[in-house]
């Protein structure tokens, strides 16, 4: 069987293991628990819309798990089913900056593909952050300032929780002399925000709005 998750995807079913390992730790009406796993599976089941047999039978156990040890097992065994990050080539990345002026590139091999949604990495020496995605089927790249600031809020990426920094772009305006500057916060550590993003939805508005 071919991999059909996606990264997103994944992450959105280990957020509804947690939920049902939780439950199962706090509640004890048995009424109860069975909607949770109803509610927990018509979830995950509705993020595929043409799934075939072989692939719906890979998500019969949800109704059995009861903690995280069970939750953990299930996860592992759909570990292999997940699409991976497109791999790309240091050149492929130069081309999509061929402004930027010895590009430092991020270390590919050090890269988990399989909990990648976009490639985020930091250039302090400039004061840049650069993010490489597919969208709309396309690789595109995204260059701006990041600076972290002293406080925690929500990631327009991940919408989630954690430390924040802002990301900011500078484009030519449509009068000549001017620029427009776009941008918002996102999460200072590209690996956790990855790890974070349960849908593709967040992501695509921001890199609407950069470019």
């Amino acid at each position: 069987m071919k991999p059909f998750i996606r990264t997103e995807q994944y992450n959105f079913i280990k957020h509804q293991m947690q939920i049902l390992a939780q439950g199962h730790a706090t509640v004890n009406d048995m009424a109860v628990l069975t909607a949770l796993h109803s509610l927990v599976s018509e979830r995950i089941l509705n993020l595929f819309s043409d799934m075939d047999d072989q692939q719906q039978l890979l998500f019969n156990p949800i109704s059995t798990i009861k903690n995280s040890e069970q939750a953990d097992s299930f996860l592992r065994q759909l570990k292999p089913y997940i699409i991976p990050f497109k791999e790309v080539s240091e050149q492929s990345i130069k081309k999509l900056f061929p402004k930027a002026k010895k590009l430092k590139l991020p270390v590919l091999s050090n890269i988990d593909l399989f909990e990648t949604t976009y490639l985020g990495w930091d250039d302090l020496g400039s004061n840049s952050k650069f993010i490489v995605t597919y969208y709309n089927g396309k690789l595109i790249g995204l260059q701006g300032t990041f600076n972290p600031i002293n406080k925690r809020g929500n990631c327009t990426i991940c919408n989630k929780y954690g430390d924040l920094g802002l990301f900011m772009t500078k484009t030519k305006g449509k009068v000549e002399g001017t620029f427009t500057q776009r941008g918002n916060y996102i999460c200072k550590d590209s690996i956790i925000c990855n790890q974070n993003i349960m849908s593709l939805d967040k992501l695509n508005d921001f890199i609407t709005l950069i470019k």
